[in-house]
């Protein structure tokens, strides 16, 4: 039996709703990120990440904040970072930050690291990308280092000296997870292997069935580096929306997918415009997209875990934004319809 987490990813999007051509202001869609957390812990899913960015199409530059404001009413779900940008982050902070998600939760913090597809942070922060992947690294390497013990000797190239000072408070957690998210680079998986750590895909374009091969070889390094199988865990998180049928769940997320879409693309040469075309081919059984009624969803997630041998699967919604109550119906729906019909199956063997 395959125990899988199902549970949801998002950046608290804000570009213009389609029915009123107005943006949802920051300050709103914060607090209706506190009211979906905990709806999505009412109807049992696993796991909550929120990712950090520094853009005015995204209204999350602290996810720990609202991760923190989601921990009080809350009672199982598992909440994270999805991600935190590390490479420009203080490593002591960051830790601090959700040991404390941790002791509000009594055990429920995750921190999952990345080194930031968007870019804002470094020059905001005072970094310079010419030292992006450097950064990355070093700061894992401390970052594990707090999570060793409470007093920390740490000196870096590019990271401050600390000469056995306490790191507090502690995670509740005994072995408090870090994961490492990647959009599918072969060094960076390679890297998290060798670390032995949780690894999360972000799958969003193409087959998903190409990432099988990276998979693999994660899962074949760890256990060559001396790593059980069981700490080898392997997440994704994939665009998706979910409604009562299949025709108004393709029909309602069109307009937002290629709002944030083409938004990214203004910044991204290689980016391509969305079309409708392609928006249907990407929601289509051999797309990234995972859009429909809860049949639909389900099935098409259960074949992604199959292939990929996920442990953790995170449906990213929605991707740009979506009328707030239709999004508590998509939650409610994932967790009353898709979870329980994809757990079953592998509850079955």
């Amino acid at each position: 039996m395959k125990q899988i987490e199902l549970g949801i990813s998002t950046f608290g999007d804000t570009t213009e709703l389609e029915s009123t051509g107005q943006a949802i202001s920051h300050a709103q869609r914060l607090r209706d990120l506190v009211e979906e957390i905990e709806l999505a812990d009412q109807v049992g899913l696993d796991f909550y990440g929120i990712g950090e960015h520094h853009r005015e199409d995204f209204a999350v530059s602290a996810p720990e904040i609202v991760l923190a404001a989601g921990a009080v009413n809350t009672k199982q779900i598992r909440l994270s970072s999805a991600v935190s940008v590390l490479s420009s982050m203080d490593p002591v902070r960051l830790y601090q930050q959700y040991a404390t998600i941790d002791a509000l939760s009594n055990g429920r913090a995750e921190i999952m690291a990345g080194r930031g597809s968007f870019t804002e942070s470094f020059p905001l922060f005072g970094y310079d990308l010419k030292d992006y992947e450097e950064l990355f690294d070093e700061k894992l390497d401390m970052l594990l280092e707090i999570k060793k013990q409470t007093n920390l000797t740490w000196s870096g190239k590019h990271t401050q000296t600390v000469v056995d000072k306490p790191v507090v408070p502690r995670a509740v957690q005994e072995d408090f997870p870090i994961w490492v998210a990647t959009g599918g680079n072969l060094d960076s998986t390679v890297k998290i292997a060798e670390k032995g750590l949780p690894i999360a895909y972000a799958i969003i374009g193409g087959n998903p069935l190409a990432f099988r091969q990276l998979i693999q070889a994660y899962r074949e390094i760890g256990r060559r580096s001396g790593y059980q199988p069981d700490r080898l865990k392997v997440g994704a998180h994939s665009w998706g929306w979910l409604a009562e049928t299949d025709e108004k769940a393709v029909a309602d997320y069109y307009y937002p997918t290629k709002a944030m879409s083409d938004g990214i693309g203004k910044t991204r040469s290689y980016w391509r415009p969305m079309t409708h075309d392609y928006y249907l081919q990407a929601i289509g059984p051999d797309g990234a997209m995972f859009v429909g009624n809860a049949e639909t969803v389900a099935n098409k997630i259960i074949r992604l875990i199959e292939n990929l041998d996920l442990d953790r699967f995170m449906l990213h919604l929605p991707i740009g934004s979506m009328p707030h109550e239709e999004t508590l119906k998509a939650i409610r729906i994932y967790g009353e319809e898709v979870a329980p019909k994809v757990k079953a199956h592998f509850a079955r063997g």
